[in-house]
């Protein structure tokens, strides 16, 4: 059963944490019926998420045959263990994260200008300090790659996320695991705290 106090429905939290994130994993059916999934890179752009590869493979056939897909981005911040609210149960245990699930119907762009943009778009997420002559259709040099390379746009119909950092537990509680945190001092440790804090429910539990 989802948890509601988990759920995140700002769509411009969502668009933050795709901007953040690099990869994730796309889920396609396979010719034979089987379920496939892909890590890939991405970007979100224009309300579409846009992909690149190769035009042949068994992903590019499963999408031909089936352009229903699914694609899932996560991050996980923090371990919880049990131990930092219960010294005999493991049942505290718990992990705080970010996640997106995306369903919609794929398709391969076949204009260039747009095969363009969207590649443009993902340099500009995966390298942001430069380095390269911007992705021109009327480049000579990008113009044969362009041709080449597959690109993917999947338009949501459905987006959902989940972020969990401790909504559901007392104010206590999440002071108890907050100062854990920042006494183990992992790297992402102080920013989950950090987390816990932002998205904590402003009506206090009882």
């Amino acid at each position: 059963m989802r948890r509601e106090e988990f759920e995140v429905t700002d769509s411009g939290e969502i668009e933050r944490f795709l901007a953040e994130a690099s990869f994730g994993f796309l889920s396609v059916i396979r010719p034979d019926g089987r379920p496939g999934i892909t890590p890939l890179n991405f970007v979100y752009t224009d309300g579409a998420f846009y992909f690149h590869g190769s035009r042949i493979g068994e992903k590019m056939d499963s999408i031909r045959q089936n352009p229903r897909v699914a694609f899932a981005v996560a991050r996980e911040y923090a371990i919880i263990p049990s131990y930092f609210t219960d010294p005999e149960l493991a049942c505290p245990a718990s992990a705080y994260f970010k996640s997106v699930v995306i369903s919609g119907r794929i398709e391969v762009v076949e204009d260039v200008t747009e095969k363009a943009a969207a590649l443009g778009a993902l340099m500009r997420k995966l390298q942001p300090e430069g380095g390269y002559d911007p992705i021109r259709p009327d480049d000579p040099r990008y113009a044969p790659r362009l041709k080449g390379v597959a690109v993917l746009k999947l338009v949501p119909e459905s987006v959902t996320a989940k972020f969990k950092f401790g909504q559901n537990l007392t104010d206590e509680k999440r002071a108890e695991i907050a100062g854990r945190l920042r006494e183990r001092g992992l790297p992402l440790d102080a920013e989950t705290t950090e987390l816990m804090e932002r998205y904590r429910p402003r009506e206090p539990k009882t």
